[in-house]
């Protein structure tokens, strides 16, 4: 068993009642980095957060206004004090690093209400690298059922910091990153929505989580959460006169922002710092603040490689449906009997063999094919109960022909389930679906959620859907199989616990490269962003990026070159990685395409070298399976220069680097294919010298010799 914890140290609990004149208690991180102060002022919680003596977080106030009762937000006194240390080493299933460490300790005040006779605890957990702080409210208070109205969650910064951010919109992240100062957030705010076609944010101030910031003396500081669970997904409305941001929960269909019973607890508030970038990359704090693995076996979860056919139809032009005609309705499901297919269905036979070919050609593990099911002539928005019921295959998917013939060839075929974000509909139809996988020996699925949520009124982020996604995924372990989650809420780390949550879309990925193009930045930001929460099926490997060519009337551009391509797959972390692109185009570009063949998954250990939000990222990942090393680097519009030290290397052993690097004339909107491949031999001594081109990068695969 892959999760089982080796536990180094765990300190005794300290309970420390308060003296009536003591309202405050202090707490440090293990090496003593950051510390944290939690008082309660005028009967307001309120804490601070320091970093190697300087002020990070100052004094922000705690709590929660309700709709069915008075305010947890003042009239409080802190009767006592727990503190405690903690120190284990766990083992993830899949992952960055093999192992890693949770190291913390821990400040618990326990507060009262005198007035209303409630209670309300709140728990710290102080890191090295962060912090993580929650609401509990036990069962011993008279406060049994509660309605959230808002959670007042602050966080006073101490300047005008540069941001990294996204509009706080309830129902999607697919947006361009915009990078400004705070003050200037609201002027910009417009402009970032026209760049995306939902407009459903909740304030001209407000901005999505993880929000990475970094202050003019060079502290770089992330707000996120950890452990959504059973609660609304929270956003951050900044006061822009004062720089204060201020929690802001996504609402239900009758504007309230969340349902609760006692005893229960909010999501962890996280707050990274640190002053070196890379160890914002390399922080697990969101993954540490989770719960333990939640199964005993997890033998049958397994990082995946995979091709697939839908860049056919996100580039390409080609359809889902399998005729443009509507079919007419028998009883409660569509009959295809009386209609012609309209030859632009990439999901038939003959073109899905053709993707097993390719994939046991080249050791990939799956393949993806969206477009096999029934409905998608009329799916958009649809709450019909037989728009789809992800069972029934259009004429030209032998669904049986197609199982044995992938599974002679050793391949897999993974499952799309697009829900049309009709969420009784799925749950209606999920355990059918499930078993029709377990039978044909699918082990993943690619599920989806586009369009405004059914039940009409409910957002992709609010408290009811969060529940249906982990209820997908927890009942998918039933049947032992894998989720990659598209347009589901973004991801807090729950991937430690459910680590058959091996995916998620949840930002804008390689797919709005056909549409109108990623910033070459996007791919710097999104390690800093999107991925603290947990691993994203970004879909690289474009090797065609000229989009007029895959379809003349495009009206996209892939901002990146090849080289970059390459290097994607180890900057983007995820054990779900596909090679997105077609087969034709692969075959015209197979010594560049050896390195997708070669990268692995699953990592044995990973580290930064070099990163700066907006700018560039180096990453270096050790294979988990061999002695194998990968390096990649991806790069913004100004392009990058590294001096990159191999010293991470086996002093002991020689290796042999080969190189997928930019041409010297390489540039993302004018030559993006122009690469060079070139072999070394290095050893831990060796300094590569590097170079990307403007939107490019570079990939480096080092195996040893001796």
């Amino acid at each position: 068993m892959k999760h089982i914890l080796t536990v180094a140290a765990i300190a005794a609990t300290a309970i420390i009642p308060v003296p009536s004149a003591c309202l405050a208690a202090d707490i440090q991180s293990p090496s003593g980095t950051i510390s944290l102060n939690a008082e309660v002022i005028d009967g307001k919680p309120t804490y601070s957060v320091d970093f190697k003596g300087k002020a990070v977080i100052l004094p922000s106030t705690l709590g929660l206004q309700l709709a069915d009762g008075p305010d947890m937000t003042d009239g409080f006194v802190l009767t006592s004090v727990e503190t405690s240390h903690f120190d284990e080493t766990w083992h993830p299933v899949w992952g960055e690093n093999a192992s890693i460490r949770n190291n913390y300790n821990e400040l618990l005040l326990h507060l009262d209400q005198p007035e209303h006779y409630r209670k309300m605890d709140l728990r710290f957990r102080v890191y090295d690298d962060g912090v993580g702080l929650r609401y509990e409210f036990p069962q011993n208070g008279v406060l049994t059922y509660f309605i959230i109205k808002e959670e007042l969650t602050r966080f006073a910064m101490t300047g005008d910091h540069t941001a990294w951010w996204i509009a706080g919109d309830y129902d999607t992240q697919e947006y361009d990153y915009t990078e400004c100062r705070l003050s200037e957030i609201r002027s910009k705010m417009s402009e970032a929505i026209s760049s995306n076609a939902s407009q459903t944010q909740f304030s001209p101030t407000g901005v999505q989580t993880s929000l990475q910031m970094k202050t003019d003396d060079g502290i770089y500081i992330n707000l996120h959460e950890a452990a959504l669970v059973d609660y609304s997904c929270m956003h951050l409305e900044l006061d822009d006169s004062n720089l204060v941001f201020t929690s802001w929960l996504t609402p239900d269909a009758q504007g309230n922002k969340g349902h609760q019973q006692v005893p229960c607890h909010s999501p962890w508030r996280t707050i990274m710092i640190t002053d070196n970038a890379c160890d914002i990359l390399a922080s697990n704090l969101i993954l540490n603040l989770n719960e333990p693995c939640a199964y005993e076996d997890t033998s049958w979860i397994k990082p995946v490689k995979y091709v697939g056919v839908w860049w056919e139809m996100i580039g390409g032009g080609k359809q889902w449906s399998y005729t443009h005609d509507l079919p007419s309705v028998k009883l409660d499901k569509l009959d295809y009997s009386t209609t012609k297919p309209h030859g632009l269905h990439p999901a038939n036979n003959e073109n899905v063999k053709r993707y097993i070919d390719f994939a046991a050609e080249h050791g990939f593990d799956q393949v993806l094919v969206e477009g096999w099911n029934v409905g998608w002539e009329d799916w958009f928005g649809h709450s019909k109960d037989y728009v789809f019921d992800f069972q029934t295959p259009y004429p030209d998917f032998d669904i049986d022909m197609l199982n044995e013939y992938a599974k002679q060839k050793g391949v897999k075929i993974m499952m799309h389930h697009e829900t049309s974000a009709s969420i009784r509909n799925y749950e209606r139809h999920m355990h059918d679906a499930y078993a029709l996988m377990q039978k044909y020996g699918y082990n993943s699925v690619k599920s989806g959620y586009v369009g405004n949520m059914l039940p009409r009124g409910e957002h992709h982020y609010g408290q009811w859907l969060n529940n249906h996604y982990l209820y997908a995924v927890t009942e998918a372990a039933k049947y032992h199989i894998m989720v990659n989650a598209h347009e589901a809420v973004r991801p807090t780390g729950l991937c430690r616990t459910y680590p058959n949550l091996i995916g998620n879309e949840s930002a804008r990925g390689t797919e709005y490269e056909a549409f109108a193009g990623n910033k070459p930045s996007h791919t710097t930001v999104l390690p800093f962003t999107r991925l603290q929460g947990g691993p994203m099926d970004y879909t690289p490997g474009i090797f065609e990026l000229d989009m007029k060519k895959v379809n003349p009337e495009s009206q996209g551009h892939v901002n990146s070159t090849l080289a970059r391509q390459l290097a994607l797959y180890v900057t983007m972390y995820s054990p779900l990685q596909m090679a997105a692109d077609v087969p034709e185009v692969y075959n015209r570009f197979l010594d560049a395409f050896q390195f997708i063949k070669d990268v692995p998954v699953d990592w044995q250990e990973s580290r930064y070298l070099e990163a700066e939000p907006g700018q560039y990222i180096v990453a270096a990942r050790k294979d988990k399976a061999s002695d194998n090393w990968f390096i990649g680097c991806t790069a913004g519009e100004n392009g990058h220069e590294s001096q990159i030290s191999l010293d991470f290397l086996d002093k002991n052993r020689k290796y042999e680097a080969t190189i997928y690097a930019d041409a010297p004339d390489a540039h993302y909107i004018h030559n993006q294919q122009a690469y060079v491949i070139s072999k070394k031999k290095v050893d831990a001594k060796t300094r590569l010298k590097m170079k990307a081109a403007p939107g490019g990068g570079y990939a480096i695969s080092v195996k040893p010799i001796n």
